[in-house]
């Protein structure tokens, strides 16, 4: 199976560029929520080969958690179509949100860092939403300091 990984991982990355500039940017949408809705999902669309490569880009991110790269392993060993594209969908965000949550608590446990970046992470966590903690881990703490 490590094989497997390891090529799709390497047409992951010569796909990378057609994938990207193929599907429209997720900051660059500005459709209202019920035109999505209505519209369907980009995933729905592809071919179980090319699931694939969109979840080996996930576990080729060097800031994939264990959750996120345990359940893209599962589903590269096992996963049908429809689990793929209902992770991609749904799951890959809420995966995201729980590694998210471990890396904020981690950085909360240090007894060094600041009054203000203690303060943004709470807030980040009493949010309590993927985009909040997201956002913290790569604009708000660096902000706070």
């Amino acid at each position: 199976m490590g094989s497997t990984r390891v090529i799709l991982a390497v047409a992951a990355g010569a796909l990378a560029p057609a994938l990207l500039l193929a599907t429209p940017s997720m900051a660059a949408s500005a459709a209202p929520a019920a035109a999505i809705a209505t519209t369907g999902s980009s995933y729905d669309e592809m071919s179980a080969d090319d699931l694939r490569v969109a979840i080996s880009r996930i576990l080729a991110d060097p800031d994939s958690g264990k959750r996120v790269i345990r359940e893209a392993n599962a589903l590269l060993d096992s996963g049908t179509v429809e689990e793929m594209r209902a992770w991609l969908e749904t799951g890959y965000r809420l995966a995201q949100a729980e590694d998210d949550r471990v890396a904020i608590f981690r950085l909360l446990a240090d007894p060094d860092i600041s009054d203000a970046l203690r303060a943004a992470a709470g807030a980040a966590l009493d949010e309590n939403t993927p985009e909040a903690l997201r956002h913290f881990l790569e604009v708000g703490r660096y902000e706070a300091g």
